[in-house]
């Protein structure tokens, strides 16, 4: 176990647990629950870099941070969500997961301040050795099964073009994933440089104060407004008790929203139709909203953007905000100078362009000692990765919550090691072989941060089980009646490994079809 501040006990001794969690966010914590709950005899340990539990909700701190979908499908199923609002700030989102933590034990067995570098796979033994920094030391930690919460984006780079002329402006320049907690804006000319969800959310929490706001895009984004409190939902959740009311919520929120996903994808034209006819109503009269807000691609090619209670819109009504379409030809000493002519002077500018695509937390992998490249490997059943022993990997919808995938992502591994331990299988892996797969993106959008790195994350086929798809209907179908044992490999190893669970007997081999193999660099 840890010490109140995290550290291990004993760092010169490498700590075992059974299961490695990586990431202490929504994805690591709720892994941590679903194997706890299928799997009370293993144990585990959860290796967070920060120095508190929220991954994704504690890096971003900049005014307006909230979730992009509905709070009911973000949160847990098993959690209620007890607050009013339906879509949440940042803070009250890091609280939530800090409270369900702590509610389950779970926060017991994180390790802060640890950063987790590289993981090596033992053949021999069945284990990882996974290899960390905390507190300035070195340490290492071995699992029989390594479970990776990181996200999809580098915590440590965000992404910022090449503007010419930026080191001569005299104002102050920041990203929203590193936003200092000191800057001043009140009453200061500020330029935000998007036109995504973290524009579209942080544009009116820095109007309330700002002398005005500026949002600078190159091209419009869909935005389409919602209610921070719907009021047939708040009835449901008055009328109900607290974990029915949440289950109804969450269940209509994450079919609701798919729906609408699947309407504006066949009927494209008419979505755009009622998404402009939707910004029309609520922008001032004679506004060129086919300027600012009609973008050249369908809805849902790239991610479709929040409008909190109509703020951006109200905002840009009062003229408290303002938006601009146009490209930038360079940035001098006061602010941007457009590529049509024009300018726009500016105190501050904030670059909301984008994250960089990372795969595994940019963690290095081996097994039996050859380095793996996470985007040389096939993805199967969108939580496994071809030919890699006991390691799983949590990645979310793009066209729904987060969590809704990563629940499923987490019950299969609790699924798999119950399989596993009852059968007395030491390792298990998915594997193609010398079939032919064609390749798709993993990400099926066409934003900037995903063509700009298509190689970042491991690589999506085009047949089951190795489509990574973004449709949660035919998901909580399969993965209520997966086949656990469709193109798996599993086996078991004699050498004695530190847990007792994992050390089998002579007389405990794998039947023919199932014996252990040369796992393929």
């Amino acid at each position: 176990m840890a010490d109140e501040q995290g550290a291990p006990q004993d760092a010169a001794e490498p700590q075992f647990s059974d299961v490695l969690i990586i990431g202490a966010g929504i994805s690591g914590i709720n892994a941590a629950y679903r194997i706890q709950q299928r799997n009370p005899g293993s144990s585990y340990t959860i290796l967070e870099r920060r120095q508190r539990i929220g991954g994704t909700w504690d890096l971003f701190r900049y005014p307006g941070i909230r979730s992009d979908s509905d709070i009911f499908t973000l949160s847990y199923p098993y959690e209620p969500w007890t607050r009013r609002e339906h879509v949440a700030d940042g803070a009250d989102i890091r609280e939530y997961l800090t409270t369900a933590a702590h509610k389950y034990g779970i926060d017991r067995h994180i390790r802060f301040d640890t950063r987790v570098s590289a993981a090596d796979w033992d053949s021999t033994t069945d284990t990882w050795t996974v290899h960390a920094e905390t507190h300035g030391a070195e340490v290492t930690y071995r699992c029989r099964f390594l479970f990776f919460g990181t996200g999809y984006y580098n915590y440590d780079q965000a992404y910022t073009p090449d503007f010419p002329g930026i080191e001569t402006f005299s104002g102050t320049v920041v990203h929203p994933q590193f936003w200092p907690e000191d800057l001043d804006y009140a009453g200061k000319r500020v330029v935000v440089i998007g036109s995504g969800a973290t524009a579209v959310s942080l544009v009116p929490a820095l109007a309330d104060t700002a002398g005005h706001v500026t949002m600078l895009q190159r091209s419009p984004t869909y935005m389409m407004s919602m209610p921070a409190v719907p009021k047939p939902m708040q009835a449901v959740r008055k009328m109900l008790p607290r974990r029915i009311a949440h289950q109804v919520v969450r269940f209509r929120n994450a079919w609701y929203h798919f729906l609408l996903y699947m309407f504006f994808r066949k009927a494209p034209k008419v979505g755009r139709g009622l998404i402009r006819r939707a910004n029309t109503a609520e922008l001032p009269p004679g506004y060129p909203v086919d300027v600012h807000f009609k973008p050249r691609y369908n809805p849902w090619d790239q991610r479709m953007c929040l409008v909190l209670d109509g703020d951006l819109f109200e905002d840009i009504s009062a003229g408290r905000a303002d938006v601009v379409t146009d490209h930038i030809e360079r940035i001098d000493e006061k602010g941007i100078v457009l590529a049509s002519g024009g300018r726009i002077d500016a105190d501050i500018i904030v670059t909301a362009t984008g994250l960089q695509l990372q795969s595994l937390g940019g963690i290095e992998i081996k097994v039996d000692g050859k380095r793996i490249d996470p985007a040389d490997r096939f993805v199967y059943k969108e939580y496994l990765l071809e030919d890699v022993p006991n390691m799983a990997w949590c990645i979310g919808y793009t066209n729904a919550s987060w969590t809704l995938r990563a629940d499923m992502t987490a019950r299969a591994v609790a699924k798999l090691l119950a399989y596993m331990d009852s059968h007395g299988y030491t390792h298990a892996y998915p594997h193609l072989g010398s079939e032919s797969m064609p390749e798709k993106p993993t990400f099926d959008l066409d934003a900037g941060y995903v063509k700009r790195s298509p190689h970042a994350l491991p690589r999506s086929g085009t047949r089951r089980p190795w489509n990574v798809r973004h449709n949660y209907a035919l998901d909580i179908v399969e993965h209520r009646f997966d086949r656990i044992e469709e193109s798996m490999v599993f086996g078991r190893v004699q050498a004695a490994a530190t847990s007792p669970r994992a050390c089998v007997s002579e007389a405990d081999t794998p039947p023919a079809d199932q014996s252990l193999r040369t796992v393929a660099g």
